[in-house]
């Protein structure tokens, strides 16, 4: 029998509303803060690689036991906490510039703690959504909210570029900040009971943060998905921490239309969440992970080349072509992690993946910073684009690259963890 469409699921639309509303807040921040950073407190590029850095940071610093404490809870109450903690912290900027005491180091201390918070949230929402829709529907959910992160890549940049032109960057953020009580409000609508987690005796934080570990080194295929993602990761960083510099300085672009230049990508994105599932269909889920990947590696190379004037156009269309692969990518390893792992384990699997990807956001970062400093913030975009361009080659030393879709889902723990399961047909 067919599975009912998830635009019926109330749970599931609740979810999708506040994620939805969650990332246009973080869309806009993406693009405020650094503004915030640059035009009212004239960050130097290492200043603005330790911004972006402290943005990621706690995912290096807490990431691990953090899975473990997402198993220990129900994860929707977890991902309500979080929203509203970054909802305060973030209002806090454009409190503190109002009253004329706005500096870097208080930057940098909101995004480090609500980094914190989207630890949470992120961990928990990966983990929470087979509970609330089931494995059979995991491509259909992150298909859809990853379209929705599209939109919100799109508009949200563009948004917070023309916002902050009309009213100032730093009066921008309050828009961050309504973002996530929006996104609390809708969560908090969700009527469908989480079970409860398990609980065993004498659980060691220690021991269960080794278990999560275990199974994503153990299994070749998670161990291929978490490192081609920490290459990538590292590297996206560092493009990302010069980014608005570039824009900026080397292409003469106002705020206005740096938002734009940076929502184009989400143009890309969210064609990617429409055709996703054809791209699934026509080719198999797993074999599109690393076919994505290779088909931007020429887009990611046009980034750098963009000048002043027309061949801005060259960044535009790199960007574009980057963020329509990404998503592709990131629907199907997202989907095909969660399939495969025991319930019991989502948390720390999920932990342990976001441990190594966005661990190397705050080194990539600082990498950047320092780059920037040393060889121009051009220089530091070439060599983010030549590393973003090969992070698909430790796929071709798993079984993921003769695999074509998602193995069956593990109903138990499995005795190897390094064998893939045989193939769905």
């Amino acid at each position: 029998m067919r599975a009912v469409s998830l635009f019926r699921h109330h749970g599931f639309r609740m979810l999708w509303a506040s994620d939805t509303l969650s990332q246009f807040g973080t869309y806009i921040g993406h693009t405020v803060l650094p503004l915030v950073a640059v035009t009212v407190l004239a960050a130097t590029p290492f200043e603005m690689g330790l911004l972006t850095a402290a943005e990621t940071a706690a995912f290096l610093l807490i990431g691990l036991p953090a899975g473990a404490w997402v198993d220990r809870m129900r994860r929707r109450q977890l991902m309500l906490r979080a929203d509203l903690a970054r909802a305060a912290l973030l209002l806090s900027v454009p409190v503190a510039w109002w009253l004329d005491v706005l500096t870097l180091p208080h930057m940098i201390v909101v995004g480090l703690l609500v980094g914190v918070c989207t630890v949470f949230f992120d961990v928990s929402y990966q983990s929470y959504l087979p509970t609330l829709v089931g494995r059979d529907q995991l491509l259909e959910g992150n298909a859809k909210l990853q379209a929705s992160q599209s939109v919100a890549m799109v508009s949200g940049p563009a948004m917070g570029g023309g916002l902050a032109a009309l009213a100032g960057a730093a009066n921008a953020t309050i828009t961050v900040g309504l973002g996530f009580l929006a996104s609390w409000l809708f969560l908090f609508r969700i009527k469908q009971e989480e079970p409860r987690p398990v609980r065993t005796e004498h659980r060691k934080l220690r021991a269960e943060v080794a278990e999560g570990l275990r199974f994503v080194f153990h299994n070749s295929m998670l161990r291929a998905i978490a490192l081609t993602g920490t290459t990538a990761g590292f590297f996206f960083q560092m493009e990302t921490a010069g980014m608005v510099l570039f824009l900026t300085k080397d292409l003469l672009l106002s705020e206005a239309q740096v938002g734009l230049v940076l929502a184009v990508g989400g143009v890309g994105g969210f064609l990617a969440g429409m055709t996703a599932n054809w791209w699934y269909r026509r080719i198999g889920n797993v074999r599109a992970m690393w076919v994505s990947l290779v088909a931007i590696a020429p887009f990611e190379l046009l980034i750098p080349l963009g000048q002043p004037g027309w061949l801005v156009w060259l960044t535009v269309l790199g960007h574009v072509g980057v963020g329509y692969g990404v998503i592709v990518h990131n629907i199907a390893q997202v989907s095909f992690r969660q399939s495969i792992c025991p319930d019991r384990l989502l948390g720390r699997m999920n932990a342990s993946m976001r441990f190594m990807i966005w661990g190397a956001f705050p080194l990539g970062s600082l990498a950047g910073g320092v780059l920037g400093e040393v060889i121009g913030v051009r220089g530091t975009l070439w060599v983010a684009a030549s590393g973003l361009a090969v992070s698909w080659i430790w796929m071709m030393f798993s079984p993921i690259r003769t695999m074509v879709r998602t193995p069956s889902p593990t109903t138990a723990d499995p005795a190897d963890h390094g064998r893939p399961a045989p193939q769905a047909p």
